[in-house]
């Protein structure tokens, strides 16, 4: 049935499409007719663009008649409000860029429209990435599609319910110290958070110009694999963009994990964490045991500072980032007397109150007196974290983690408390600081059918061995789907 065309992987709609089972129209109208039935609830989408969406399945499916389209030609995709889209509003979930149409793409927008992608239109976040639930957003939360009184995860929340929900095939994410594993983990899909440098960050808003890296939502490891091929290579655009070409990671897959070293670090099965959430890693070690893998404790023991060095280099390069955001140049404008009081005026207008106690913070570290003692030191302590991933994987292949310390939590449980809310993020944070690439992916569910996600981590581009891990544990392992 044609009404049921949104639950397809980009894998099965690829090959449904390349046959002319299905066009690409069909499958858009699929895609729209499901937000339109459970996005009043979710609150996935901050905009969605049907006649452009509609518009670009036209000519996909004009490409895919012609024939040899690429995997992702017609396929429908949510993308995070983080990323510039030609002649089409981008917010970043902020006030202060309410009506920002920007005048170019992206490069990975730029890449997605050449291999024929559709956007259904923009996700919700946390404002200008700032969080762990999706709640920072000025235009109101996302839910969990599992549990509407549960939060998403962030800052990614909006791509990962919506990819969840079934409401696109797939989704665009940024993640700065967890934004992408954190949500997929909470909403029971795949997200992975490339190597720092694999994928350009041209034409994304930034919030910390040297952690930020982006990255898909999908439904299934083989997906993921299909769209980072898509999105990673070369931008000369992108200073900090590898020069290293992409391969083909689906080459990857081959579903064989025999005598692959897993490293499991002792720091990360801590005191406090859910109970399900240890049993369900536990339980995805022994499979991949069974499956021929062997399983190695390791230790990363500067793991414990990850947090507080991540929130001083953050919020000190989102302090420098943000100040572009003055009434000025483009974005919200609250006229005054003067430009003094017209920048107070217009970023206190602007800016949530998350995202003001960020550019505090990392004003404060950047101050004259304190950059020593604060900044400083936490880039100091962000290369001993490094360098613990580095002497492990003398030791392993891989790395495999929980996601998180806990399943998702209720929407407005943690907003009285920055600190808590900040913990979310205490197994995805060191992922950042040393550059490494980072896949979540479902591995059971708690006592009340929330996802448990794990987390495997790969060395400097070994993005092709966590897929390959993540690919093989999917094949004896069952995800569910939320009943919406």
């Amino acid at each position: 049935m044609t009404s049921d065309l949104y639950k397809l992987t980009i894998a099965e709609a690829h090959a449904r499409l390349s046959r002319g089972e299905i066009s690409s129209r069909e499958l858009t109208r699929a895609c729209l007719d499901r937000i339109a039935a459970v996005d009043s609830r979710v609150h996935a989408f901050l905009s969605v663009i049907e006649d452009q969406a509609l518009a670009q399945a036209d000519d996909a499916d004009a490409r895919l008649r012609a024939g040899s389209a690429p995997t992702l030609c017609g396929i429908p995709l949510g993308i995070k409000d983080i990323f510039c889209t030609r002649g089409i509003r981008t917010t970043c979930a902020s006030r202060i860029l309410e009506n920002f149409v920007p005048p170019f793409d992206a490069t990975v927008i730029e890449r997605l429209r050449a291999a024929g992608a559709v956007f259904l239109g923009k996700t919700n976040m946390d404002e200008f990435a700032m969080g762990s639930s999706t709640e920072n957003s000025a235009f109101g939360p996302t839910r969990n599609p599992f549990d509407l009184e549960r939060v998403p995860g962030g800052s990614s929340g909006g791509s990962a319910a919506a990819v969840a929900a079934d409401e696109c095939i797939a989704a665009l994410g940024t993640d700065t110290g967890g934004s992408i594993r954190l949500p997929a983990a909470f909403c029971g899909i795949v997200g992975i958070k490339p190597t720092y440098s694999r994928v350009s960050r041209y034409g994304v808003i930034a919030y910390a110009s040297s952690l930020d890296q982006v990255g898909p939502f999908t439904k299934t490891v083989r997906d993921a694999a299909v769209m980072l091929h898509a999105l990673a290579g070369v931008d000369p655009r992108d200073s900090t963009c590898s020069a290293r070409s992409a391969p083909d990671y689906t080459k990857a897959l081959t579903g064989e994990v025999k005598n692959l070293r897993i490293g499991v670090p002792r720091e990360y099965f801590v005191e406090g964490m859910q109970p399900e959430v240890e049993r369900a890693i536990r339980a995805a070690l022994a499979s991949y045991r069974e499956l021929g893998a062997e399983t190695v404790e390791i230790s990363l023991p500067h793991t414990e500072y990850a947090i507080a060095a991540y929130y001083l280099i953050a919020t000190a390069e989102a302090s420098a980032n943000l100040a572009r955001y003055d009434g000025v140049r483009y974005g919200l404008r609250v006229d005054a007397a003067d430009h003094i009081e017209l920048y107070n005026r217009s970023r206190d207008a602007g800016f949530g109150a998350e995202v003001k106690r960020r550019i505090m913070l990392g004003t404060f570290a950047l101050s004259a007196g304190y950059y020593d003692a604060y900044y400083l030191k936490a880039q100091k302590v962000r290369t001993l974290i490094r360098r613990d991933f580095e002497q492990a994987f003398e030791h392993c292949d891989l790395i495999a983690t929980p996601t998180t310390p806990a399943t998702a939590f209720k929407i407005g449980e943690r907003t009285a408390d920055p600190l808590q809310m900040y913990l979310s993020d205490i197994f995805t944070i060191s992922v950042n600081l040393a550059g490494l690439p980072g896949l979540a992916m479902p591995c059971g569910y708690d006592d009340r059918g929330l996802p448990i996600g794990l987390q495997l981590i790969g060395p400097p581009f070994g993005e092709e061995i966590i897929l390959r891990a993540g690919d093989a544990f999917e094949r004896v392992f069952t995800p569910r789907r939320p009943e919406l």
